[in-house]
């Protein structure tokens, strides 16, 4: 029996995932595994950029990529002598950055609508599958087949 995917959210900077784009990997959550555990080959992933660079305060508060979980590897990866975050690889796929304001009303998985925000403050996130295909149908030029 194959396991049905599950969808994500990731809440990075848009400077960061451009990185992780090039790169074919995603970390979340400065570099932790907890998170990244929780995924597996297949999964979708949407990452949400508040702002444009993590150090800015440049506004962004959009959708900036998305892909599918790799494989099952989760590695680490040095940045630097004292940074050694977990990675995951992701194909990612080409999309249209996506502004969230206009989509708030129509997520299920915010539920103040005032205070939308707030949801996004823990960095990672499982959502369900039609809000994934509201997102996603904006970020893509052609439907994803998810079943």
């Amino acid at each position: 029996m194959e396991k049905q995917a599950r969808y994500w959210i990731v809440v990075v900077s848009k400077d960061h995932i451009t990185r992780g784009v090039k790169g074919g990997f995603m970390q979340a959550n400065h570099g932790k595994s907890s998170s990244l555990k929780k995924m597996h080959t297949g999964d979708w992933v949407i990452v949400y950029s508040p702002k444009q660079t993590y150090s800015g305060d440049k506004a962004l508060q959009a959708f900036t990529a998305i892909g599918q979980v790799k494989d099952e590897e989760l590695y680490q990866y040095k940045m630097s002598e004292d940074f050694i975050p977990y990675r995951r690889n992701v194909n990612y796929y080409d999309c249209s950055e996506t502004p969230i304001a206009p989509l708030i009303n129509q997520l299920d998985f915010i539920e103040n609508k005032n205070s939308w925000g707030y949801r996004f403050r823990f960095g990672f996130f499982e959502l369900g599958e039609k809000d994934f295909e509201l997102i996603s149908s904006h970020m893509l030029k052609e439907k994803l087949i998810t079943a």
